[in-house]
């Protein structure tokens, strides 16, 4: 089963890359191009933000429980699904251009700390007073998307939705999460792009140090002072959650997995496989299930 990669799509026919949906909504539709409650990849970012009742969302593969206060940040290429359930809440759909217009590339890729779940936990549970802030800002964007809908009302929800990610941002902060402007960011995000591409061409840290022009101790250097692992890890990282995307949404046979995977012998991905993440190819294909 191929995954699916769901785009953009809004029911309003302007040209704004902004939506602001219902959970409930979401979770009532019959999607003719895609299941909401099976694995789908998204082409554009989401923050979700839980307003009453409690649920579980799929996130990469991994189930968050969620309630009141609780907001998950999905950035593009994610992939995720829905449970079903009675709770409630807000999707913020929008494109990355429709948030970074007219902001310069550095502050763009500080903004979008918040979504790259290499820095930072997807899910981020508010306290009362947190959750105040959020909501204030969530109401005023949804005036200006429902009710007022003036030439003036889409850049004021885009500097809104600006306000909202840097307040969630301070926020992630203030508990411990690994967001600032060091030097080393744009290097790290420039070798998790080229690493999210090309990781079944090559594993090693040589090979990804030779593409961006540096050393491979400049590259353990990045890694270790953007997220604390070397080089060699954080690579690895990327390559298991492939791999699970090939187990999960494809028919391949585990041999055929292991050749698309860059592996010249089917029982050296085995023992990559297992050393990584603790299971077998099989056993995790069935825990999963």
């Amino acid at each position: 089963m191929q995954i699916k990669e769901i785009d953009f799509k809004k029911k309003k026919a302007d040209n704004f890359y902004f939506d602001l949906i219902d959970l409930e909504d979401i979770l009532q539709r019959k999607p003719k191009d895609h299941n909401q409650f099976e694995h789908h990849k998204i082409s554009f970012f989401v923050i979700v933000i839980i307003t009453h009742g409690k649920g579980k969302h799929s996130i990469n593969y991994k189930d968050y429980d969620y309630k009141k206060g609780t907001v998950f940040t999905l950035r593009k290429n994610n992939i995720h699904k829905f449970y079903k359930t009675n709770a409630q809440g807000k999707f913020l759909v929008f494109t990355e251009n429709f948030v970074i217009r007219n902001s310069d590339k550095f502050e763009t890729l500080k903004l979008f700390q918040l979504f790259n779940e290499m820095l930072s936990s997807p899910k981020l549970q508010l306290d009362s007073n947190e959750f105040g802030e959020i909501i204030n800002l969530l109401h005023q964007i949804e005036q200006e998307h429902v009710q007022i809908e003036d030439k003036h009302s889409i850049e004021i929800i885009r500097n809104l939705i600006q306000i909202l990610i840097h307040q969630l941002f301070r926020i992630t902060s203030k508990r411990g999460a690994n967001l600032s402007g060091k030097k080393y960011h744009l290097s790290f995000i420039s070798l998790q792009e080229l690493v999210e591409k090309e990781c079944f061409e090559s594993k090693k840290v040589a090979y990804y140090a030779k593409k961006m022009g540096v050393t491979p101790k400049t590259l353990n250097n990045v890694t270790q002072n953007i997220v604390g692992k070397s080089a060699k890890t954080f690579i690895d990282e990327i390559v298991i959650l492939q791999i699970k995307r090939l187990i999960i949404n494809s028919n391949l046979s585990f041999t055929e997995i292991a050749y698309q995977a860059g592996f010249d012998d089917s029982t050296n991905f085995f023992k990559y496989f297992r050393k990584k993440t603790g299971h077998s190819p099989k056993q995790f294909k069935e825990n999963f299930k």
